[in-house]
């Protein structure tokens, strides 16, 4: 069940999508939880991490370096050229600039994994710019989006504590505490991920779905091109700073797949349910995109010799 939510999830969260536009009234109540939503979905995250993912970190500091400096300046720099380019609603240029500060998703995971590229790497990026997230989305939002409407930093940065570190923490230590237990309900926590996310869209699109009658197209061109850019420049990026072909995937899809529930749910709880907008076609997008485009790498396998790092990194976790 939980590999075939995770293969048709794009299809999943679009349907999902489309439904709450057209009867958005059901799902309205949905919306006081997508905080505690994305909690689940970060303490199944925690369950996951084991000590080998976090020793990435001393093994191989050069690309993974590179790859969250990549996340964090590709994505923003991206929003801020498509936001001053476009006369955009204040509360629709927040959410652009929200999903282009928030941290690497957990779906990249797993797109890496089927574009044959450097898994322990793609989750060693994942965990530390989800980490630093609370520093560093707060001042980037305030950076770009102050402009547009006022940014309460220090709540922002709580809500990110509260949201993704400290279950994460706890997820982390389930699993060091209770690892049968953990053992036992893994193999659910793609089903359970893909479940919680879809009712955070549903929630989240249900609350915008007069704004997506209205500037949708809008939207979801700027969203087409904000996951373009990051996917296109995250592997600019890893190429000229010299990483291996199977690195650069990894790379590549961190930088260009965000964590829009986490956007989302940012922007319902310090902006308006319309900044929520761009996270929730964001959501949809990425998964699609980088479906199509693992689908193209899995057929063209990086070289052996490109490859070693990941095994060896594999066989180590």
């Amino acid at each position: 069940m939980s590999r075939i939510a995770g293969t048709w999830f794009p299809v999943i969260v679009l349907a999902a999508g489309a439904v709450a536009v057209f009867v958005p009234g059901a799902f309205l109540p949905v919306a006081p939880f997508i905080n505690p939503l994305l909690m689940v979905i970060m303490l199944g995250m925690g369950m996951t991490l084991r000590g080998a993912d976090f020793a990435l970190v001393a093994k191989r500091p050069i690309p993974l370096l590179i790859g969250v400096l990549a996340q964090f300046i590709i994505m923003p720099l991206a929003a801020l050229l498509l936001v001053s380019v476009f006369n955009l609603e204040a509360a629709i240029a927040v959410g652009v600039i929200l999903v282009a500060a928030a941290p690497g998703g957990t779906a990249s995971n797993v797109i890496v994994y089927l574009a044959k590229g450097d898994v322990a790497l793609s989750v060693a990026m994942t965990s530390v710019s989800t980490l630093v997230a609370p520093v560093l989305t707060p001042l980037i939002v305030l950076w770009i989006a102050n402009s547009y409407l006022a940014v309460d930093t220090v709540g922002m940065f709580i809500s990110i504590v509260q949201i993704v570190i400290i279950p994460i923490i706890v997820g982390v230590l389930t699993r060091r505490l209770l690892p049968g237990l953990v053992d036992r309900i893994i193999d659910w926590l793609p089903l359970v991920s893909v479940l919680v996310i879809t009712l955070v869209i549903l929630a989240v699109v249900a609350g915008s779905a007069e704004t997506i009658l209205t500037s949708g197209l809008i939207v979801a061109g700027l969203v087409v091109a904000l996951n373009g850019l990051g996917l296109l420049l995250g592997y600019v990026a890893a190429r000229l700073a010299g990483l291996d072909e199977a690195a650069r995937r990894a790379v590549t899809f961190e930088v260009g797949m965000q964590n829009s529930g986490l956007a989302a749910g940012l922007a319902r709880t310090h902006f308006t349910p319309e900044a929520a907008l761009p996270a929730a076609l964001f959501s949809v997008w990425h998964n699609v995109t980088g479906a199509m485009l693992a689908s193209y790498w899995s057929r063209k396998p990086p070289k052996p010799r490109e490859v070693a790092g990941v095994s060896e990194e594999r066989s180590g976790r």
